[in-house]
Order: structure tokens, then C-alpha cells, then sequence
């Protein structure tokens, strides 16, 4: 690599340039990826356009006929070989995201990365044991198959880079699909190493492709483009409207993981010690966490109290770098969403919100964990997505209103409810509008089960069987039982 064409983070050489058919690939004009941690400038990367975004959906389809034709046992080693890979590089891995989007160090080693490799080896695996059983209708036999669909442009968010993109890499390679994979440009750098992983691994040349740059001028190009026959997006409702329009021109399916603004539902009867912990918990990643429960519902009679405790322990949290070990709360990934979040708590204080932690930023590209009180339901702090470590608590009298509030918003992403009593616990989340709902626990999370929101949550599930069904063209081939001509 000429100098001109890498940069290197923390010891660790990084590829600027874009990944398109087994090449590296530079653009005219680059754009300055900079570190969430102290405002550096961790390089400059390749600005694609037009241009690229076709060369690569070119790759994708010239290598698509010879992966998807590749036996399944061949494409699951393939990607067992890619989570060798990542494995081998964790450390790097690690620390080159932990600059680029400020997640804590400690988290990647330990959480991130590991689940990255997982991701692979999990789809690599239910991919050999993908099957439905034969069934026969008036004596005919029918065959569900599961065909590979084509081309996939999988746009991913900047909170968790990696493994949020293997989220949809694997699955997609694993079902014989070729990829053309854009991070966000705020946190570009690992899918250049993933790309370089790929390769090492074995993966085709053409098979997973890497295009960088700004939306509008790349993003538009891939998602429009009729040689795609798959589109899978995380990030926010409003780009998802926009994906979705330009998709709709050639009935590009789509699969949408989007906002959320869940809620916490603290019930008298639970184990308050539990529950504050669940609710301080919620300021993970700065608060960029999609399923973060943002809002607390307390149940009045404990409301005193709660607040009381959960003021104590947050008082406790340490912001700051996040690549030390003692850091709880890093920085938040962008001047431009810094800003953002300040916008909500300072409109939301002139609203009557009361501040009873934080309210306010810190140094550089921090901003205090913050818990607002004495805010209205139809509220702009209630009903929309901060995306940054921002809570509101409010208080209910009985289950009807628990519910009520619990559902009263556009979103249904996730929900966390912490009760003493199975019986209601049953009944909540029965009521419940949330893709997923965790009961006396938070963020425990299997790639067996569905992934996904309701109303403006997004569309589709993710995870096991869901995203083969996604990521394929089902086929049922039916047999008559006769007719075969004796060709002996």
C-alpha cells in the first residue's frame, strides 16, 4: 500500500481505498474520517460515487452465478475461515473501532469483536442444516428450497460498525448471495480489515465488495440500481423512507432495522436494586444503542425512591477515554450528533423538563448522562429518538397505564419490563408492542431468535431462518407421482 492510500490506527495498518472485485479501488476525492475520542483525524478515505457504486454492483453480479453454484459445505468453511481470521486479528480489530466510534475498548475485546466471529460461524452452520421437511398433496411431493436472490447492498450504522455489518454480511454470503457492503462514513475502518479478512479466508474475488462515502452520493447509486436484488438498512427512519423510495422503482425488497424509543417498566413488586442497575445500564455506548429503554415508567409508590438510587449509582459512572479499562461512558461519535443531542435536552429543559442528572455537555465530544424528569408524554424528549445518553422517567399507577405509555409512541423496537410477579409479567408483555421484550434482564441476545421492530421500528426480522428467508428466493417444486418416461 502506498502511504497515500492507508492510514494507520494505533499500530494498525488501514486501506483507505474502496474493495470492488478482489481490488483495491481509490476515488478521486476522499472525505476525513476523525476520532470520536479527542477530534484526530484517523485518515482520509475514499469518496465513491456513481462510479464505483455500479463497478462494484458489476462485481458482485459477475461473481454471483460461481458463489451461488458453490456447495454449501464449501461456503460454510469459507466463512468458518473468515471468523478464523477475524479471531486472529481481535486485538486489532478492537482497538481500530474503539477509535473510530469511541465504544469502549474493553467492550469490543470482550463482547464485540468475539460476537463478530460468532456471527459468521453461526450462519455458516445453519446454513448445512437449512431444510423443510417434504410434504405431499394428493400424492404430490413437495420441495421448499431456498435460492440464492443476487447482489445485496447491505448500508450499515456507525454505533456498532462491525458487528452490525456481519450481522448482514454472513447471512447474506452464507444463502450464495454476492455483497456490496457501505459502512457509515463515521466509522469506516473496519470493513477495510473485514475486506481484507474476507480475502485472506478465501472468499471469491467479487463476492463481498466495500464502497465508502456519503450517501447521497453513493448510498443513492446502490439502492436504485435494478442489478440489486436485495437491500438490507439499520439506521434511521428518515434514510429508511428515502432507501425505501429509491428501492421502490425496481421492488427491490428491503429489510429495515430501525429507531426505537423503548421503554422500562418498573413495577412496585421488583427487585429495586435490579432495576436500577437495568436503567443505569441503558447509558451503554453513550446511549447509541438502538434498543436502549430510554423512557423509564416507574410505578408511583416507589418512584421516590428509584430516582434516589439510580441517582446514586450514576453519580458513580466514569466518562472518559474509552480506551481505559476503568472508563464506563466514552464519547459520542460526532460533533454533528453531539450537537444533536444537546438540541433535545435544551429544548426539552425550556419545556418544563427537570434535570435530575446531567442536562448538560462535557469536554470535547462528551455528553453527561442525563436523566429528565417532569416531562410530558406528548413531548418531543418522550416521543423522539435522542440517540445519545439521554433518559426521561415518568410514573404510572397501574398496569393500564403502564401499557398505555409504554406503547404511546410511533416506535416498537424493544421493551424492558422488571416485576417480582410471573403472573404479571405474562401480562404485560402480552400488551406489549416491541420486537423484542426482556423481563428482569436487558440485552441478552441469540442469533436463533427474531431480530427486528414493529411500526416504525422496520420492517422485517433478522436472525436464524428469518434472515435466510430474506436473503433468498424460496421455491416450492411440486412432483406428480407418475409420468416419468422409461428412459432405461
Amino acid at each position: 500500500m502506498s502511504e497515500h492510500h492507508h492510514t494507520t490506527v494505533a499500530g494498525v495498518a488501514v486501506d483507505t481505498r474502496h474493495w470492488i472485485g478482489g481490488e483495491r479501488v481509490a476515488s478521486t476525492e476522499t472525505f476525513t474520517d476523525i476520532s470520536p475520542i479527542d477530534g484526530s483525524t484517523l485518515g482520509k478515505i475514499s469518496r465513491g460515487t456513481a462510479m464505483e457504486a455500479a463497478a462494484a454492483v458489476a462485481a458482485a453480479k459477475a461473481a454471483f452465478p460461481g458463489w451461488a453454484a458453490t456447495p454449501r459445505a464449501e461456503r460454510a468453511r469459507i466463512l468458518h475461515a473468515i471468523a478464523d481470521g477475524v479471531e486472529k486479528r481481535l486485538e486489532e480489530l478492537a482497538v481500530v473501532e474503539t477509535h473510530d466510534n469511541g465504544a469502549l475498548l474493553r467492550s469490543h475485546r470482550r463482547g464485540v469483536m468475539p460476537r463478530v466471529a460468532h456471527n459468521f460461524r453461526f450462519f455458516a452452520d445453519r446454513l448445512l442444516t437449512l431444510d423443510h421437511e417434504d410434504f405431499t398433496t394428493r400424492g404430490h411431493t413437495n420441495r421448499v428450497t431456498w435460492d440464492p436472490a443476487g447482489p445485496c447492498v447491505l448500508i450499515t450504522p456507525w454505533n456498532a460498525p462491525l458487528m452490525l455489518a456481519t450481522w448482514k454480511v454472513a447471512p447474506a454470503l452464507a444463502a450464495g448471495n454476492t455483497v456490496i457492503l457501505k459502512p457509515a462514513e463515521w466509522s469506516p475502518l473496519t470493513a477495510s480489515l473485514l475486506a481484507d479478512i474476507a480475502a485472506g479466508a478465501g472468499l471469491p474475488a467479487g463476492v463481498l465488495n466495500v464502497v465508502q462515502g456519503l450517501g447521497p452520493e453513493i448510498g443513492d447509486a446502490l439502492t436504485a440500481h435494478p442489478d440489486v436484488r436485495r437491500i438490507s438498512f439499520t439506521g434511521s427512519v428518515p434514510t429508511a423512507r428515502h432507501i425505501a423510495a429509491s428501492a421502490a422503482a425496481n421492488l427491490t425488497p428491503l429489510s429495515l432495522e430501525l429507531g426505537g424509543k423503548s421503554p422500562l417498566l418498573v413495577f412496585a413488586d421488583a427487585d429495586l436494586d435490579l432495576a436500577v442497575d437495568l436503567a443505569v445500564e441503558q447509558y451503554d455506548n453513550a446511549g447509541q444503542v438502538c434498543l436502549a429503554a430510554t423512557r423509564i415508567l416507574v410505578e408511583e409508590s416507589i418512584a421516590a425512591e428509584f430516582t434516589r438510587r439510580f441517582t446514586d449509582k450514576a453519580a458513580r459512572l466514569r466518562q472518559g477515554d474509552p480506551r481505559d479499562e476503568a472508563t464506563d461512558i466514552g464519547p459520542n461519535i460526532h460533533p454533528r450528533q453531539l450537537e444533536k443531542i444537546d438540541g433535545f435536552v435544551r429544548r426539552a429543559l425550556a419545556d418544563g423538563a427537570r434535570a435530575v442528572v446531567g442536562g448538560h455537555r462535557g469536554e470535547g465530544q462528551y455528553y453527561a448522562p442525563t436523566l429528565l424528569t417532569d416531562v410530558r408524554q406528548d413531548s418531543e424528549i418522550v416521543q423522539e429518538e435522542v440517540f445519545g445518553p439521554v433518559l426521561t422517567l415518568q410514573t404510572f399507577t397501574d398496569e393500564d397505564e403502564a401499557v398505555r405509555l409504554a406503547n404511546d409512541t410511533r416506535f416498537g423496537l424493544a421493551a424492558t419490563v422488571a416485576t417480582g410477579d410471573p403472573a404479571r409479567a405474562e401480562r404485560i408483555t402480552a400488551r406489549l408492542v416491541a420486537g423484542t421484550v426482556w423481563v428482569n434482564c436487558f440485552f441478552v441476545r441469540d442469533l436463533r431468535a427474531p431480530f427486528g421492530g414493529s411500526r416504525h421500528s422496520g420492517v422485517g426480522r433478522e436472525g436464524d431462518t428469518w434472515s435466510f428467508d430474506f436473503y433468498c428466493d424460496l421455491k416450492n417444486t411440486v412432483t406428480a407421482p407418475k409420468g416419468w418416461q422409461d428412459h432405461g
